[in-house]
């Protein structure tokens, strides 16, 4: 549809997966509606609409007893999703329900039909008469949702007489819905605890030097601000003066404190612990990394993970056929077997209440959304429940080297001259020269080493960088290149000498860069990255799930080899280039086995894509980490990928569970009811009693 516009709007009244199916009937068919996109878990409508279809919807949306605010109004999507609701009195259902159990004392007592009707009746206005609205609103859309399916069945207990019990079953249905709302609101709210971590103010410095505290949203980016101990920094930004130690375990799941001084990024939502420090401000509130990692969890809750899709499909199914099943047991005994009219009817009666599947279908976003919510604590951020169902199954990790398993912080261990007639000191500047114009660890550090031996810096013309091998460049009129031991050999520089020193050097995992010029290797810097501590735990609890591992990096074999075997990795792949990496992804897959991929999310783009699960590290403020990783881990912690898969096996534990809870428990009352034991308030108990079941179930895992 040309021209189009997405409109994002909060229905306070859209609590229940069953009203997703009205709206999208009622909306489905307008012409002025070109997408609908639901996320229940927020109570979020995002409609994809022509210009002018604005005013048309809300209106549609109205005949279905929904309330839609939409964003910018004063119940704006990005407010909290209780901010507008409006607080039910509680005593009529508290006069429902001593006027239904009054019904069942006084039919039990012996009183008068007239005296139990009018308790009964009484019960169910004062507790029924919003289940009877929007049932009407459903049967008026022909949908058989189960305020439709409630209220026949209460309707037609009161028609057969059966005073106290369609009382009690209006009353006990009312209070279960009651009590599921509050336990859905626990899971809804899982990620708004982010939200608050975040001040609402920040100290902020005037134009004429004095301080003032401000809306943290009305601060500017360049603001500077200034920051106590023991308070929360309100806004992301770089210290410009003064140090301390800052929790960022809202950001990263870490609680070891971080030391920061001048120069150092601070993020929203952390804590300042021990000094005191300002810093300028270098994103909008609505855009730091605490309100990206909101947004994200946020969308992954309205993307719907493969079990919710085939829950839902089951359910489209489900409740026609059993609605059909209850028509078939109030006919078909009386009229061909002599049955009792009255017996089979409230048989009928009661599988109607058992055909809702709202407690299926609720069992799945409650478990997903528990799951995101409990990686996002630890610092995992996953962009959906797909790739939070699918890591149970990763059977291959494959993982980069540089700034992974490694600190990605390398120093220059080593500097030989192989060209007796140069001077030392010109080989080293055009080296440093040439490196300190590329943003690679290993240039880095041979520019470093470059400056920390007073190495001048000198003037490249035509600089190049060459994916994989080096970085070229001319330097006072001559062509040079700093490369790899793959780049040597390309260019027919390599001699059995010089293969016979570098095996030595890169058998003791260290990297090798050379400078050569148009005939020959001028000098040889070695380089070598330490090991952190934590990769090696990782790679052992991620054995002891039974996932393999394999290295992917551009150094050396015989360095990727060391650096494997230091840590205990299954596989080392070196001298890969960005192709070379996608193909060995696609090997480990070989079709069947479940690939994950760890790196930077930019230089091992192609192979993260490939990979089932892209898992990009260190996306701490990194814009494009947390927006294009399939799961962005906050610090560079590998530890955090085994916690991610044993989180993903739980929560698909759990979800096996609330379905199997879900239909095992409509089958026995099923069984029960076409025996003849079953009874209305029993049918209750199985569709919400379920329905809590499944909900309480899925919140443990914001426990883990």
């Amino acid at each position: 549809m040309g021209g189009s516009i997405r409109t994002q709007m909060r229905i306070l009244q859209m609590d229940c997966p069953t009203e997703e199916a009205l709206i999208r009937k009622k909306l489905g068919g307008m012409p002025e509606v070109a997408e609908l996109q639901f996320n229940l878990m927020q109570r979020v409508l995002t409609v994809v609409h022509r210009p002018d279809g604005l005013d048309a919807i809300v209106k549609a949306l109205g005949t279905l007893g929904f309330k839609p605010e939409v964003a910018g109004a004063a119940g704006d999507p990005g407010a909290s999703p209780a901010a507008s609701e409006v607080r039910k009195p509680w005593w009529p259902l508290a006069v429902a329900g001593a006027a239904a159990v009054g019904s069942e004392a006084a039919s039990w007592a012996g009183a008068p039909v007239w005296v139990v009707a009018a308790l009964a009746l009484l019960a169910v206005a004062c507790s029924g008469l919003g289940t009877y609205k929007k049932g009407w609103i459903a049967i008026r859309n022909r949908n058989l949702n189960i305020n439709a399916l409630m209220s026949i069945a209460v309707t037609g207990a009161l028609l057969l007489g059966q005073w106290p019990e369609a009382a009690m079953v209006m009353v006990l249905f009312t209070i279960a819905e009651l009590i599921e709302a509050k336990s859905l609101d626990r899971a809804r709210n899982a990620i708004q605890g982010l939200m608050r971590l975040a001040p609402d103010k920040a100290t902020v410095k005037q134009a004429d030097g004095s301080w003032a505290e401000i809306e943290a949203a009305q601060v500017t980016i360049g603001a500077v601000v200034r920051v106590k101990p023991g308070e929360r920094i309100g806004l992301d930004g770089e210290i410009v003066s003064g140090r301390s130690t800052v929790n960022q375990a809202p950001i990263t799941g870490e609680s070891l404190p971080v030391d920061k001084a001048q120069g150092d990024a601070v993020f929203a939502g952390t804590i300042n612990e021990a000094g005191s420090f300002e810093y300028r401000v270098t994103a909008a509130a609505n855009n730091t990394t605490l309100a990206r990692i909101i947004h994200a969890v946020e969308e992954a809750q309205g993307a719907k993970a493969p079990t919710q899709r085939f829950v839902d499909q089951f359910a489209r199914v489900y409740t026609p056929i059993v609605f059909v099943l209850a028509i078939g047991v109030a006919v078909v005994p009386p009229l061909f077997f002599a049955g009792a009219w009255f017996d089979w009817i409230y048989k009928a009666l009661v599988l109607l209440v058992i055909a809702c599947p709202c407690a299926l279908v609720i069992s799945t976003p409650v478990t997903i959304v528990s799951g995101l919510a409990a990686a996002a604590r630890h610092g995992i951020l996953v962009k959906g429940g797909t790739y939070l169902e699918l890591g149970r199954k990763l059977a291959w990790l494959a993982l980069d080297k540089t700034g992974t398993i490694t600190h990605g912080n390398p120093v220059q261990t080593e500097f030989e001259l192989r060209a007796v007639d140069q001077d030392s000191m010109m080989v080293r500047s055009i080296a440093a020269s040439l490196a300190g114009r590329s943003d690679h660890p290993v240039s880095l550090a041979i520019a470093q080493a470059g400056d920390a031996n007073g190495v001048a810096r000198l003037s490249v013309d035509a600089f190049e960088a060459i994916p994989g091998r080096g970085v070229a460049g001319v330097v006072n009129g001559q062509r040079y290149s700093l490369g790899n031991h793959r780049l040597v050999e390309e260019l027919g520089r390599c001699s059995v000498e010089l293969e016979s020193r570098l095996d030595v050097l890169e058998r003791e995992g260290k990297t090798v860069v050379m400078l050569i010029d148009e005939t020959r290797v001028l000098g040889l810097f070695a380089v070598a990255d330490t090991v952190k501590d934590s990769s090696k735990a990782a790679i052992s609890e991620l054995h002891a799930l039974g996932v393999r591992t394999a290295m992917l990096t551009g150094d050396n074999p015989h360095t990727a080899s060391a650096i494997a075997s230091q840590v205990g990795i299954d596989r080392a792949e070196g001298n890969q280039l960005p192709e070379d990496k996608l193909e060995v992804v696609k090997t480990l897959s070989d079709g069947r086995s479940m690939v994950g991929m760890v790196g930077d999310g930019i230089n091992d783009a192609p192979a993260l894509a490939q990979a089932d699960i892209g898992f990009a590290m260190g996306a701490m403020g990194t814009d494009t980490a947390i927006e294009t990783a399939d799961v962005a881990l906050m610090d560079d912690d590998l530890r955090k990928i085994p916690t991610f898969i044993r989180l993903s096996r739980a929560t698909h534990s759990i979800l096996v569970q609330n379905i199997t809870l879900a239909l095992g428990i409509k089958a026995v009352f099923l069984a029960l009811t076409i025996g003849g034991l079953g009874t209305m308030w029993m049918a209750v108990f199985a569709d919400v009693g379920a329905s809590l079941l499944v909900v309480g179930n899925g919140l443990r895992l914001l426990r883990k």
